[in-house]
């Protein structure tokens, strides 16, 4: 089974939240409908990163990474790039 490590971005408060999931396409809905308790109160969201795991203790020390002091600096030039990127699409 393939997980998916992803990242999302809530422009209207600058936050990013971090998660992993098996079904990425599920947990991505279930973020822009409301139904994740935390990231409820930061909507809109917007996936700027993902990454695949073969396992499941894979993607959650991935997580664990991005969630740490480096990976939160992995993901703030990611975003910065996925950023960049749309405006030059605009």
């Amino acid at each position: 089974m393939k997980y998916w490590v992803y990242a999302l971005w809530s422009e209207s408060h600058d936050k990013i939240y971090v998660g992993f999931t098996n079904n990425l396409e599920r947990r991505l809905s279930q973020h822009a409908n409301g139904e994740s308790t935390y990231t409820r109160k930061f909507r809109p969201w917007q996936c700027f990163f993902t990454e695949m795991a073969s396992t499941k203790e894979e993607a959650l020390k991935k997580e664990t990474y991005y969630k740490s002091g480096w990976g939160r600096r992995r993901l703030q030039k990611e975003l910065e790039e996925w950023q960049s990127g749309r405006m030059r699409q605009s």
